[in-house]
């Protein structure tokens, strides 16, 4: 049950880190989130698979699966901390959690193309996003207005009931529940963003109930003796991580013109990682591509680029609150203000 309600924990997470992604604000910093994203991507993916396959001697497929762990940014740190501290309301914020989706899009893409299994169960579940992509932001305004407002909340059992379905066909296809609830969340967000009564009850589940358990279930899977024995090459991987995101999205925040704390804040929190993180290296565990040694120093490392690059963030780099804009011109610069 508490694995259950754990993996449920993250797709519910996900799902809501979707819903607060402005497509208003997408538009107006397209670029900035589209560059930012594809190389938080690609950066450590090439730079630890490089590190594991060339100088840590991993094979070709379990260089993969650390190279694909590690390029992540987590949706469920970035998220709470934007929750926490107010950022999700800023534009510099929003600007962030797009940019976790590009990035996170790239993981889950990678693991699918190089590692899936290949069949009709993940035609149908494709098939089945797909289908609720489309019909879901037509029709679930009118379902909810005639629903209405009821103690027994049944606009949210309609959604969890949606991201238990995908997460059952994703599951029964060998892919990942929390691609399905991220995209529902990202259209469903006008919805949510409109109602901030619904999204505050939607949090409150997920961070009272459900929340803990999935960070229980992350630390739990780890093992003290192989940390012990490999302390110096989880430190090397978690840096490899963080240098290569720096190298990365630093300049491209200078590029698009963004305050200096904010492209220090954007390019830590863009480092961090979790929940794609750990469900890449629990599939290589899962399926034979990596050992339990392997999989503890990953998920150590992913563990690590939760806290630490959050802790400098939050310490050092947080920037000035700043409302969201709410109008925009063509002519106006890319910047994390939006001006």
């Amino acid at each position: 049950m508490g694995q259950l309600l754990a993996g449920f924990g993250a797709i519910l997470l996900t799902f809501l880190a979707g819903a607060e992604i402005d497509v208003k604000v997408i538009r107006r910093n397209f670029g900035a989130t589209m560059a930012i994203g594809m190389v938080g991507f690609f950066a450590p993916y090439l730079g630890v698979l490089g590190w594991a396959h060339f100088i840590s001697g991993w094979p070709w497929a379990q260089a993969q699966i650390a190279g694909i762990a590690l390029s992540t940014t987590s949706v469920a740190v970035v998220y709470a901390v934007m929750v926490e501290t107010g950022f999700n309301q800023t534009e510099i914020g929003k600007i962030i959690l797009a940019a976790c989706f590009i990035n996170d899009i790239g993981t889950v893409l990678a693991l699918g193309l190089v590692f899936a299994n290949y069949n009709f169960w993940l035609l149908g579940f494709a098939a089945a996003t797909l289908i609720a992509l489309f019909l879901l932001p037509r029709w679930t305004p009118w379902f909810f207005a005639r629903l209405g407002s009821r103690v027994s909340e049944p606009q949210i059992k309609f959604v969890l009931l949606v991201l238990f379905v995908l997460g059952g066909l994703a599951n029964t296809a060998k892919s990942e529940a929390v691609l399905p609830a991220y995209l529902i969340g990202m259209v469903l967000a006008p919805i949510f963003l409109a109602d901030r009564e619904l999204m505050h009850r939607t949090r409150v589940i997920a961070f009272t109930v459900l929340t803990p358990f999935y960070f229980l279930k992350a630390g739990s899977l780890v093992r003290a003796d192989v940390i012990a024995d490999a302390a110096g090459l989880i430190v090397i991987y978690l840096a490899v991580k963080m240098i290569t995101k720096f190298a990365g999205i630093w300049p491209l925040t200078r590029h698009f013109r963004f305050e200096r704390k904010e492209g220090m804040y954007t390019t830590l929190m863009m480092s961090t990682g979790l929940t794609f993180g750990s469900i890449s290296a629990l599939f290589g565990l899962t399926n034979h591509i990596i050992d339990e040694r392997q999989y503890t120093i990953l998920l150590t490392a992913v563990i690590g680029s939760a806290v630490v690059p959050t802790l400098i963030a939050q310490r050092w780099f947080q920037p000035d609150f700043k409302p969201l804009v709410t109008t925009s011109s063509s002519a106006a610069p890319v910047t994390a203000e939006g001006k």
